[in-house]
């Protein structure tokens, strides 16, 4: 009977360990991402919250769209912008946690069609013609579009191509104006069309770094996080060799 007895105390004491300790450890991260980094966070989601226990509800968008959000009250932990502009600015306005942030990629811009052969290797496609309409992001709210602006005005083209432009909310749906043959060919990340280091399908052209400024894609912990130590944790995990790996598969470059 004694023996019976202690053995239904372990067993109890086992049972209330392990409720315990799991549910307690494990934590929510609501991340708040950059739609360039859709894939990439897909994957790297599935790592983290295997390693770690914690899972992580990804809401996807432009970084302009995310940052007038954070500031009107919408609950997120963490945020991984496009720039390095906007996260420093919820820095300064009191919104994140200043040691917090880091840049975590580092981005390419494409200039991508859907249809084989259309966009040559050095984009004399934009000089050449024969397209009705350029797609890009709205440079007001995402990062990319901003540096396709930028190209474009290096390239001494803006002014002149305005009337061609179809400018997507994010760079989401600029892709999708281009993957529809809506616009013949337009700027977008190079992550939306590589993954494991090849390209995916159409014709492209890999914008040289020094026509726009460096796409330092940041990252940062809101001062509103719920769980500070699992946001923490995965921002953490962003640093990594595993996340490295991943990124570089989707053309990123790092810090």
């Amino acid at each position: 009977m004694m023996i019976s007895a202690l053995r239904g105390h372990v067993a109890a004491a086992m049972m209330l360990f392990g409720l315990m300790s799991s549910p307690v450890c494990a934590g929510e991260v609501r991340a708040a991402v950059a739609s360039n980094f859709s894939a990439p966070m897909e994957r790297l989601v599935a790592l983290f919250q295997q390693e770690s226990g914690h899972t992580v509800k990804v809401s996807l968008g432009s970084s302009g769209k995310f940052y007038s959000q954070i500031k009107g009250g919408v609950p997120f932990d963490v945020f991984l912008s496009a720039d390095e502009a906007i996260p420093k600015r919820l820095v300064q306005e009191g919104m994140a946690v200043g040691d917090s942030r880091l840049v975590y990629a580092v981005g390419r811009l494409v200039l991508w069609s859907a249809q084989p052969g259309f966009v040559d290797a050095k984009g004399a496609v934009l000089y050449k013609g024969g397209y009705n309409k350029l797609a890009i992001a709205d440079p007001r709210l995402a990062p990319y579009g901003m540096a396709a602006r930028e190209t474009l005005e290096k390239l001494t083209m803006w002014n002149a191509i305005q009337g061609k432009l179809v400018k997507g909310e994010n760079i989401t749906q600029t892709y999708q104006f281009i993957a529809t043959e809506n616009a013949e060919l337009g700027f977008i990340a190079l992550s939306q069309v590589m993954r494991d280091g090849q390209m995916t399908a159409g014709s492209w052209w890999l914008v040289p770094p020094e026509l726009h400024k460096p796409i330092r894609q940041s990252a940062v912990l809101l001062s509103g996080a719920k769980d500070q130590s699992a946001s923490r944790a995965f921002l953490m995990f962003l640093k990594s060799e595993k996340a490295a790996a991943v990124m570089r598969s989707f053309g990123y470059e790092l810090p």
